[in-house]
């Protein structure tokens, strides 16, 4: 591993409890009101399918997909996440691996690719994207979802209501950076994050091979609203760009 992926690793090993705590058994808020639902409408019936979790942390996603009927591999690099995982459900197959590299897979095995709030984390992403590729069957698909790299959260200013906000940026978007934030929430540590304009991302989709089948921007949908849990998620659901979503195809 490089220096970036090595910082990355121990920084996942050192909150993954608190991972574990923020996303619990259903996903935090963020997934539940806004990116969740074009998650399982991009991956569509699961059924039968066999399906890589990439990027898997504490397991929540890949015991969802375990319930509704996929053959689940997840993989995650923190040793820490991947033991929590199975101490949750020692009935799916959790490895410790790199997304980069995914050693432990081999070419052609999976139906579905999923990697969830994964591509901004990770240093390597052009590495990355090669290797859902490869580890992808003749048209199988890939979903992905990503913290929305044109409008980071870490750099808003609401007004009382949140529904008027502004993105102040301290560096050029277009300049590839690692981030790294200050603790939010419940956690104490700092955050660490890879900045890549959204082009970048569509770029190294298409140099790995794939074809963009679709795009959404999830937010909260009427017929969700009841799940906010007070007004200023609500708004925010309604009116914040928190992330971006791709189906890819790899083409037969």
């Amino acid at each position: 591993m490089n220096k970036n992926s090595d910082e990355t690793q121990l920084f996942w090993n050192r909150v993954a409890a608190d991972w574990d705590k923020q996303v619990g058994d259903d996903g935090d808020s963020n997934r539940i009101l806004n990116s969740d639902p074009v998650l399982w409408q991009f991956a569509g019936d699961v059924s039968g399918a066999s399906i890589l979790d990439a990027g898997c942390g504490t397991g929540y996603l890949s015991r969802k997909l375990h319930e509704c009927g996929a053959r689940v591999v997840g993989i995650d690099f923190s040793e820490e996440m991947i033991r929590i995982a199975r101490s949750k459900a020692a009935h799916i197959d959790f490895r410790m691996d790199s997304c980069s590299t995914l050693h432990t897979v081999a070419d052609g095995s999976f139906d579905i690719v999923i990697s969830n709030y994964v591509l901004m984390d990770t240093p390597d992403l052009t590495e990355t994207v090669e290797a859902f590729f490869r580890v992808l069957q003749p048209g199988g698909h890939v979903v992905v979802v990503f913290s929305h790299p044109c409008f980071p959260q870490e750099y808003v200013t609401a007004t009382d209501n949140d529904v008027a906000v502004t993105y102040q940026w301290n560096f050029p978007y277009f300049q590839q950076q690692k981030c790294i934030e200050p603790p939010w929430g419940h956690f104490t540590s700092e955050f660490i994050w890879f900045h890549r304009p959204l082009s970048d991302y569509w770029k190294a989709f298409r140099k790995a091979g794939f074809e963009v089948v679709d795009f959404e921007e999830p937010r909260l949908s009427e017929e969700r609203y009841h799940l906010a849990k007070n007004q200023r998620q609500l708004n925010n659901g309604k009116h914040r760009p928190y992330s971006v979503a791709f189906k890819l195809k790899k083409r037969r």
